[in-house]
């Protein structure tokens, strides 16, 4: 019989149609892929064709100026940025609706100076630089009083809305507003705290621990979890262990441990479904600034987190309509499956 469960963080319900369950080789791959990459020689992305991308905001060398090879990961601004970092919110009224400028910031960070597409494909190492360089990039972005929210994702596959450059890349847009999915998330972490005086994340990454059905990937610092209310077949949530409600406060040992753990997941994600297109998201706190109605528990209360989308079902009617997810595969299934995955021949 299918179940409904509700998600503990934002009181979402989500339907485990366990009677349609699925294993990951039945599966389809969505339609609309391209039909093959641009290739190294024309990617504006690869090193060496520097002069094809505007001038490039952050980088981390081991050699060479700005604008010049030998960058090890690289930021440029969006060629066709949905916000825009010149100008001045000029907020105003029009009738009952209100309208603002659209202010902000549009940012492509280059994840490697060679010709991959997955972020699976690169070395350790490396993926610790990508995450060195999102954490950077975050904390200069806090600095512009304009902004309240820096959102970090990354496309992958033309499904999950990615382009024809398929260059590992991801995409970082900051705005004077906070998204509405992250207020609902604020809110909810507010409210389990204000009852209990603890982090519901905290609460669920101990939980998880003891429990382990939906343990996927651990180590020292980080979990990757499929969530109890999975609103996507093997949809995974990376958490640390450690409270924290800011992604650019990591400790020192932290980026390296983080980028293991998105690594192995990835992999694990990409032999279990045949390389699956997907989406995945940084929840990090807001910005905070002085300002009249703000909280002062939310370093307290919210806990930062990532959350992977592999893009393997569509929304349709039911779920537009009704505001529920079904999930043909259940979250313990997904996680138990991963988990059996070997992938230290693949590293």
């Amino acid at each position: 019989m299918p179940e409904l469960r509700k998600d503990p963080v934002v009181g979402r319900w989500v339907i485990i149609a366990s009677e349609r369950a699925k294993r990951p080789d039945q599966f389809l791959p969505l339609s609309s892929e391209p039909s093959q990459d641009t290739g190294k020689d024309s990617c504006p992305f690869c090193e060496g064709h520097e002069s094809q991308t505007p001038s490039e905001i952050f980088s981390i060398r081991k050699t060479g100026a700005p604008n010049q090879p030998g960058w090890e990961t690289r930021v440029i601004p969006s060629k066709h940025p949905i916000l825009r970092v010149e100008g001045d919110l000029d907020k105003k009224g029009r009738g009952m609706y209100d309208i603002m400028n659209g202010l902000g910031a549009h940012e492509i960070i280059l994840e490697a100076p060679g010709h991959a597409a997955n972020l699976a494909d690169l070395p350790e190492s490396q993926v610790a630089k990508v995450v060195r360089t999102y954490m950077a990039r975050i904390h200069d972005l806090e600095k512009d009083k304009r902004l309240r929210y820096a959102l970090l994702f990354k496309n992958y596959g033309a499904v999950a809305g990615a382009g024809p450059i398929r260059h590992a890349h991801s995409e970082l847009m900051a705005m004077p507003v906070n998204p509405a999915r992250i207020k609902d998330e604020l809110a909810g972490c507010m409210q389990y705290y204000s009852s209990k005086e603890r982090c519901l994340y905290c609460d669920i990454v101990r939980q998880e621990l003891v429990d382990g059905r939906r343990l996927a990937v651990v180590n020292e610092h980080f979990v990757a979890i499929a969530p109890f209310a999975s609103r996507f077949p093997f949809e995974l949530w990376i958490l640390p262990r450690r409270h924290s409600s800011d992604f650019t406060q990591m400790r020192p040992e932290e980026p390296a441990a983080l980028a293991h753990l998105l690594k192995m997941t990835l992999m694990k994600l990409r032999l279990a479904l045949k390389d699956p297109p997907y989406n995945f998201i940084l929840h990090t706190a807001p910005f905070r600034r002085e300002r009249p109605g703000a909280w002062n528990t939310l370093s307290e209360d919210f806990h930062w987190h990532i959350e992977i989308m592999p893009r393997l079902t569509r929304v349709a009617g039911f779920e537009w309509g009704s505001g529920f997810y079904i999930n043909p595969t259940p979250p313990e299934e997904a996680a138990r499956f991963l988990r059996e995955i070997e992938v230290a021949a693949y590293v």
